[in-house]
């Protein structure tokens, strides 16, 4: 692959890693809400969970974006 079509790609799956980040924090924020203000026990499993992903995506994040500044 040729080095710009490579840097596209990358920025392809930085914007989106980005996206679905955005799109588990919206989903963790609207559980965690209901946990905390009704007690739903279910959500607050779903929340935890969220956050696991978000944690897992936020490194990989850090990973390209070191690859990124490295160029």
């Amino acid at each position: 692959m040729l080095p710009l079509q490579q840097n596209f790609k990358k920025q392809l799956d930085m914007k989106d890693l980005i996206a679905k980040i955005q799109e588990t924090y919206e989903a963790f924020a609207k559980d965690a809400a209901l946990q905390s203000e009704n007690g739903n026990k279910s959500a607050g499993t779903r929340a935890r969970k969220a956050s696991l992903s978000i944690e897992k995506m936020m490194k990989e994040f850090r990973k390209l974006s070191l690859e990124e500044s490295k160029k």
